[in-house]
């Protein structure tokens, strides 16, 4: 019995299976983080859009995330679940066991992140730059949204932003989301 079993875990259907799994999971905890913590329209968590309510809940510090704290500790969670996502999908590229063809796509997708994060922070720093405090933006499965600090937006402002979101990462408007917040 147990020869069997060691034959059924070594065999590479078993090890395609293995990393199909963490790839699907890693996938449902980047969709699910998103879908509560950045998507404006989902219905899963609180107010007109999740952040404004629900981060508060999430934040594991306690610490006030009203002003400048929000933006902080909005970049830091994003900043721990990409580091989370990346050092799993380094083991499934490093692991010899895998096959050429998860190890390619674990590369591809750590490629990707690193580019999202590179964009996120040009982003970041050109909304800044055009007079908005603090600015947070979050790439995520070609969507956009982009957090800035502001009472309320002119329609300028939100183009400018568009326009900066387009420059930088080629998503067009429509699948942008820009949240003020106060």
């Amino acid at each position: 019995m147990k020869e069997k079993i060691k034959k059924l875990l070594s065999s590479h259907t078993a090890k395609g299976i293995a990393i199909a799994s963490v790839a699907l999971l890693i996938g449902l905890a980047v969709y699910l983080n998103y879908r509560w913590f950045y998507d404006p329209t989902s219905s899963l968590g609180y107010g007109e859009n999740n952040m404004q309510d629900s981060f508060s809940d999430s934040t594991s510090t306690g610490a006030n995330t009203s002003g400048n704290d929000y933006f902080t500790s909005t970049a830091l969670d994003r900043k721990e679940a990409r580091d989370e996502a990346i050092d799993v999908l380094k083991l499934v590229s490093e692991s010899e066991e895998a096959s050429a063809e998860a190890r390619a796509e674990a590369s591809a997708k750590i490629a990707q992140i690193a580019l999202d994060i590179q964009n996120e922070a040009n982003i970041e720093t050109l909304v800044k730059a055009k007079g908005f405090e603090e600015c947070v933006a979050v790439i995520s499965e070609g969507a956009v949204s982009v957090i800035v600090s502001a009472e309320s937006l002119q329609a300028a402002q939100t183009a400018q932003i568009f326009s900066i979101v387009y420059e930088t990462t080629g998503i067009e408007p429509g699948k942008v989301s820009i949240i003020n917040k106060s």
